[in-house]
């Protein structure tokens, strides 16, 4: 019995899984599909008459959630710093001028994130109304920070399979250049799937924040679903950072 459970503590997926979660992202990503799977749960029996048991889940979903947004104290500074890096930096226009907008979009949504926090657990207490006007302004930051993201994608996707027809077009007369054109092609292509798997991500996650600022109208079910799937995504790319795959 001790073999077994010595076994299972010192499984290297035990150990894979405690380098995720020892970074802040990772927990974070963790907490994330918890809690939209709590919000399409909770959306489910409340659909089937469960009250008591809804109410169980959507409780989840609201403190996971408010939990969330601790983590997340400060985190605007980061994407502060990646905007002047990017403004500093050479780079296609189109590809720059929309990943700016991506960051500040992302700026303006933690920073007013952490004062609704603020508001949330009573340390500075907002006006119900101007409350209500603040995390519609939250939502607003988001969206616009994935549209951006989303133009980003479509640009950077176009330019990569541009570069890749280019390579695949040309003719090598030494095999030590034809080596060099597929390494080459390897790294285009890895770059294209990581453009491609973020672009899955904001094309889902676009609708959370479309809903709650009135674009669009679709139910806790889909908006829990499209939110878990993108966690569950998320939490892959930073499974396999820690483990220093790409």
């Amino acid at each position: 019995m001790a073999s077994i459970a010595s076994q299972l503590v010192l499984h290297p997926v035990t150990s894979q899984s405690l380098r995720v979660l020892n970074t802040s992202l990772g927990r974070d990503k963790l907490y994330r599909g918890l809690q939209y799977f709590a919000r399409f749960f909770a959306w489910l029996l409340l659909s089937r008459g469960y009250k008591i048991q809804a109410a169980r889940w959507d409780a989840l979903k609201s403190h996971l959630a408010l939990g969330r947004k601790l983590l997340r104290l400060g985190k605007f500074m980061e994407n502060a710093q990646a905007a002047l890096r990017v403004l500093s930096s050479p780079g296609e226009t189109g590809e720059r001028v929309t990943m700016i907008g991506r960051h500040l979009g992302y700026f303006g949504y933690l920073f007013l994130d952490n004062i609704a926090w603020a508001n949330a657990i009573k340390f500075y207490n907002l006006q119900p109304s101007t409350a209500q006007k603040l995390n519609k302004r939250v939502m607003q930051f988001w969206f616009t920070g994935i549209v951006f993201s989303i133009a980003h994608g479509l640009l950077k996707a176009g330019r990569l399979a541009n570069e890749v027809k280019k390579l695949q077009n040309q003719t090598w007369a030494e095999k030590s250049a034809e080596a060099e054109r597929d390494l080459k092609l390897h790294d285009l292509q890895l770059a294209r799937e990581a453009v491609r798997y973020q672009f899955i991500i904001d094309l889902l996650d676009v609708w959370i924040p479309a809903t709650n600022i009135g674009l669009v109208n679709l139910n806790d079910g889909i908006l829990g679903l499209f939110g878990f799937v993108t966690s569950i995504m998320a939490l892959r790319q930073q499974w396999f950072a820690a483990a220093g795959k790409k």
